[in-house]
């Protein structure tokens, strides 16, 4: 289906899923989904809430199947990008095929799980694809273990995309183990954050923001403006009862950004680095 949707940006969320309860799950998840988050749903709180764009990432509770993933980007292939899971093994075909979908990165999503060997020879087979492709390679884990990924990772020559702010415990500070490593790696290496799960950093609302707005200014000088990116990180999995799409608004305009920030989080840093 082609997409008529004007093709001005207003701005971009780098940062949501979409799925249905009654997809396969795989059977080593940490979470189940009670409900449907449908691209439906997406579209009209982009619409409200005066988004033109997205970023849908692949849940991990769905592994490598990227279908409906996949099925949400033919539908609105001028709004829309991706991010999908993948196995090392897959096919240059594959990813060919997926590319001219609209998926630009592949998602690492590490948490609770054993580190990989990426001296692995599929690993290297598969980093150099996502080279070529220049796509993006996408890291979820807790903050004090990204340094050594990210050193792991570097001589791939990939774009390194971290979540959710590296995932640091707002209730350790600034110094706690790993942030400033990151810190550190961002001043040296073509490294982009993103600016989104303020509510998973794991202190109540207010240390949260607090801590958000502490971070923020020392991203911005490591890393660059121009490598920030917000994402709502809709429908807000294991948070649901307690966050929506208007409490990451409104925890958005709690850092206070200028008006030049706020652009470049909005529009021109992910306009960059997805491809709109």
């Amino acid at each position: 289906m082609s997409d008529t949707r004007p093709k001005s940006i207003t701005g971009i969320d780098s940062h949501a899923h979409v799925f249905s309860r009654d997809l396969h799950l795989i059977g080593a998840r940490r979470y189940t989904p009670e409900y449907d988050a449908t691209l439906g749903q997406y579209l009209e709180h982009l619409q409200t809430h005066g988004l033109s764009h997205g970023v849908l990432v692949q849940p991990s509770f769905l592994g490598t199947d990227n279908s409906y993933l996949l099925a949400a980007l033919k539908h609105a292939p001028q709004q829309l990008r991706g991010v999908v899971v993948l196995e090392p093994s897959v096919s240059r075909s594959t990813l060919n095929d997926m590319a001219r979908l609209g998926v630009v990165g592949v998602r690492l999503n590490l948490i609770g799980k054993a580190l990989p060997d990426f001296r692995d020879s599929a690993w290297q087979g598969f980093f150099s694809d996502i080279a070529d492709l220049d796509w993006h390679v996408e890291l979820h884990r807790e903050v004090k273990e990204l340094p050594g990924l990210i050193q792991q990772l570097t001589p791939f020559g990939v774009k390194l995309v971290i979540d959710h702010f590296g995932r640091p415990d707002a209730n350790a500070g600034l110094d706690q183990p790993g942030f400033g490593e990151l810190l550190e790696a961002g001043s040296k290496s073509p490294i982009w954050i993103k600016v989104s799960g303020i509510y998973r950093l794991g202190g109540t609302p207010q240390q949260n923001i607090d801590f958000a707005r502490r971070a923020l200014p020392l991203l911005e000088q490591s890393f660059g403006l121009h490598q920030l990116v917000w994402g709502s990180d809709w429908p807000h999995t294991q948070h649901e009862q307690s966050i929506g799409f208007a409490t990451v608004v409104d925890q958005l305009q709690a850092l206070e950004l200028s008006a030049q920030a706020s652009d470049s989080l909005l529009v021109q840093a992910p306009r960059r680095l997805f491809g709109f």
